[in-house]
């Protein structure tokens, strides 16, 4: 059993406490990993809020980490102790029928069809103060060590920056995927990305390197204009600045509507936008940011018969156990940038601090 320090979510809508938690061993075909960085993300805060569907409190929350393999359980092989590793969200078993669909980086395994509160056995790994504590996602990257199923890990380059590539788990891969995969934008295409989060800004750059003519960034936080133009961006507007409905905006500056619009804010009103702003014929709204869940969004599916596309896009449609390497290696390549996403670098005890710039826009 290893102590040491983690954040823990001891009921809704309180501040993280960071205690002294006991890590267990991993168990058979499970691994424990010392985490080096972890990203903040707006989920890791829906969870915090009571938003996130099928959560157990107390809970470590945190889901876009990189660390260190630090032991490993009977029958994994897949990694070995002291291998740099990314942590996935969306687990990747390889047996279930979505995994073995070359379409489809879904997995059986994953949140909506099996708690991930609790490791596969029905246990936890964590106790603090004599209580067991839940796990988020079989992640909980809030946590000097964790232990995860090993379908849940992916060996990554030695020589990769833990404290960068961390993005790679969720916030990155999930913007830039949700171009490159999911909506696969065309060159010369014109695209509407609405919010511009770290997820927001990723799906700017995978639109740009897909070759897309016209970028059009919307978010009523006008400080991020900035870093979305020099993303790739050739447009930026703010909702606020119009009188007319933002989709009535959008379709007048491009004719018809974008052929790509992308909704990464997770509002019901945004996603409903977004659908009405792409082309009424050929055109596909993603839908990226999480929605609280049990919300139910009213669209006239007339929006629909003429053609236009509504698809969603988890973590970017990458299998993340065989794409981990590549993406790292790809921006080890200075395909992309992850740096330009990082704003802010805290050490642990500061999470809730970091969680405050999150809710602040910063």
């Amino acid at each position: 059993v290893i102590r040491c320090k983690a954040a823990v979510a001891w009921a809704m809508g309180k501040p993280l406490s960071v205690e002294e938690v006991e890590v267990a061993p991993p168990k058979a075909g499970e691994v424990r990993v010392k985490m080096v960085a972890t990203g903040i993300c707006r989920t890791d805060e829906n969870l915090r809020q009571g938003l996130f569907p099928n959560i157990d409190f107390p809970v470590i929350p945190g889901h876009e980490g990189a660390g260190l393999v630090e032991s490993i359980g009977e029958g994994v092989t897949s990694v070995k102790p002291g291998d740099k590793v990314l942590l996935l969200c969306v687990p990747q078993c390889g047996k279930c029928i979505f995994c073995l669909n070359p379409e489809s980086n879904f997995c059986l395994k994953a949140h909506f069809h099996e708690s991930q509160c609790v490791l596969p056995d029905k246990t936890t790994r964590f106790t603090c103060k004599g209580k067991q504590i839940h796990h988020f996602m079989w992640v909980s990257t809030f946590a000097e060590y964790t232990v995860v199923p090993d379908y849940a890990v992916a060996k990554i380059d030695a020589a990769a920056p833990l404290d960068k590539v961390c993005l790679l788990a969720c916030g990155f891969s999930t913007g830039y995927g949700a171009a490159i995969n999911t909506a696969k934008v065309k060159p010369g295409s014109t695209c509407a990305v609405f919010g511009l989060g770290g997820v927001g800004l990723s799906v700017v750059m995978g639109c740009k390197a897909a070759g897309a003519s016209r970028i059009i960034a919307v978010d009523i936080n006008k400080d991020k204009f900035a870093k979305a133009k020099e993303l790739g961006a050739t447009d930026c507007i703010s909702p606020q600045d119009f009188k007319k409905p933002i989709h009535e905006v959008l379709i007048e500056m491009t004719g018809y509507g974008a052929d790509y619009t992308f909704e990464a804010v997770g509002k019901q009103e945004t996603l409903a936008a977004a659908m009405t702003s792409c082309n009424v014929s050929t055109g596909t709204c993603i839908m990226v940011g999480v929605q609280k869940a049990g919300s139910l969004l009213s669209i006239d599916p007339m929006l629909l018969l003429s053609g236009r596309a509504w698809k969603g896009s988890m973590l970017g449609g990458w299998k993340m156990r065989d794409s981990a390497s590549k993406l790292v290696s790809s921006y080890l390549e200075k395909k992309f940038n992850l740096d330009v996403l990082i704003t802010h670098t805290l050490p642990f005890p500061k999470v809730n601090e970091g969680l405050e710039l999150l809710r602040a826009g910063k």
